[in-house]
C-alpha cells in the first residue's frame, strides 16, 4: 500500500474513531453525573470535544502503528478512560452497571446513526448530477460512515467481554454475588494482561465474534423495524 493510500484511508477511518471512542467515554460520564458522581465532569470530561479523551498512545499511536503493520487490514483504536467515583453512586451496585454498558450502548445507538446517514448519502449519490461533488465529497463520506458501522459495533462488543476493566466486567461484577464479584474484580489489575494474552492466542476473536453477531442482529432488525414508520 503506497503512502497516499495509506493516508486516505487513515483518514476516513480516524474521524469514525474518534467519534466513536469520544461519545462512549462522555456517555460513561454522563451516566455517572446523572447517577450522583460528579466526577467527570469536575475534570472536564463530560464533553464531546475529543481533546479531552484523545490519548497519544491508545487514540494516535497504537491505531497508526496496526494499520501499517497490517497493511490496512486492521486498524483500532482506545481513548483515556472516564475517570468515574463508585462510591458517589446512589446505588454502587446496580449504578456501576448501568455507567458500564453507557459506552457500548452509545456505540449501537451511533452504529444505527451511521446506517440512516449511509442510506441518505446513497440516496444523494444516486439523485445527483454533480460527479466531482460525488466522487470528492459522497464517496469519502459513505466510506466514513461504512467504517463507522462496523467500528461501533466492534467497539460496543470488545467492551462487553467480561473481564474488568473493560464495561462487560464491570457489569459482570455488578451482577455477581458479592463473594464472587470480589474475586472477579480482583483481576482488574491484569485485565489487559489476559485480554493480550488471549488476543496473542488467538482466542480473543472466540468471545467477540458472537457479541458482535448478536449486536450486528440487533441493529439490523431495529433499523428495519425503524424504516418501517420512516
Amino acid at each position: 500500500m503506497d503512502p497516499i493510500e495509506i493516508l486516505r484511508t487513515l483518514t476516513i477511518a480516524a474521524i469514525p474513531i474518534v467519534v466513536a471512542i469520544t461519545f462512549h467515554e462522555a456517555a460513561h460520564g454522563l451516566i455517572a453525573y446523572k447517577l450522583g458522581d460528579p466526577t467527570a465532569k469536575e475534570m472536564g470530561r463530560l464533553t464531546l470535544n475529543p481533546i479531552a479523551h484523545i490519548d497519544l498512545m491508545g487514540t494516535v499511536i497504537v491505531p497508526i502503528l496496526l494499520f501499517v503493520g497490517s497493511n490496512g487490514a486492521f486498524i483500532f483504536g482506545s481513548a483515556k478512560p472516564v475517570p468515574v467515583n463508585f462510591g458517589n453512586l446512589r446505588n454502587p451496585r446496580r449504578d456501576m452497571a448501568l455507567v458500564a454498558l453507557a459506552g457500548p450502548v452509545m456505540n449501537i445507538i451511533l452504529s444505527i446513526c451511521s446506517v440512516f446517514l449511509f442510506a441518505f448519502v446513497r440516496a444523494l449519490y444516486n439523485s445527483t448530477q454533480d460527479e466531482f461533488f460525488s466522487a470528492k465529497v459522497l464517496v469519502p463520506i459513505s466510506h466514513m460512515l461504512s467504517y463507522s458501522l462496523s467500528f461501533n459495533i466492534f467497539i460496543a462488543a470488545f467492551n462487553l467481554i467480561p473481564i474488568p476493566p473493560l464495561d462487560g466486567g464491570r457489569v459482570l461484577v455488578s451482577m455477581l454475588p458479592y463473594r464472587y464479584a470480589y474475586q472477579i474484580a480482583r483481576l482488574e489489575p491484569y485485565g489487559t494482561f489476559i485480554i493480550l494474552g488471549l488476543w496473542f492466542l488467538g482466542l480473543l476473536s472466540f468471545i467477540v465474534t458472537p457479541i458482535q453477531v448478536l449486536i450486528q442482529l440487533f441493529v439490523e432488525i431495529f433499523v428495519e423495524q425503524l424504516g418501517r414508520f420512516m
